[in-house]
């Protein structure tokens, strides 16, 4: 039987719990009910594979970077600091990020193949970016270079 992401979620909550590593715990727990929140959204619930279990916690990553950078504007150093270490929990789970180097040739490579040019290009290209990256890199990079790529077509 193989273990889904969900499962390893599970499993490495109870081994944090059983360390006593709160913010491990805390952060699992989190995930673990997101996930649980999107398997009962729609009609009726359902396992969601691991492809949909990643695309929850690159959400919740997402919203933890954005958190950290709202409490650093605020002046909330201590709070920042917490979401920080969240995503970097999380970030165990996600698929390693591009860089910006492998973006900017990933790009590259998909508007050549596709003769994408001109902005009106824009929103086929990022489909077909967003195709070849598989949630590897933030959409708001993406769409960056993109459009700095097609702009200057």
């Amino acid at each position: 039987m193989t273990t889904t992401l969900k499962d390893r979620l599970t499993a490495d909550m109870r081994a944090a719990l059983k360390a006593r590593d709160e913010l491990t715990t805390s952060t699992l727990r989190m995930a673990l009910a997101a996930v649980g929140v999107a398997e009962v959204a729609g009609k009726a619930k359902r396992e969601l594979t691991d492809d949909e279990v990643l695309a929850v916690l690159a959400k919740e990553s997402k919203k933890r970077t954005e958190a950290a950078q709202a409490f650093a504007d605020a002046g909330r150093a201590d709070q920042a600091a917490k979401e920080r270490a969240e995503e970097e929990v999380l970030a165990r789970y996600l698929p390693k990020q591009l860089s910006d180097a492998e973006i900017a040739e990933l790009v590259t490579r998909v508007v050549q193949s596709g003769d994408f040019s001109g902005k009106g290009a824009m929103g086929q290209a990022m489909k077909a970016v967003q195709a070849e990256a598989a949630g590897r890199a933030d959409g708001a990079k993406l769409a960056a270079e993109v459009r700095r790529q097609l702009g200057g077509a």
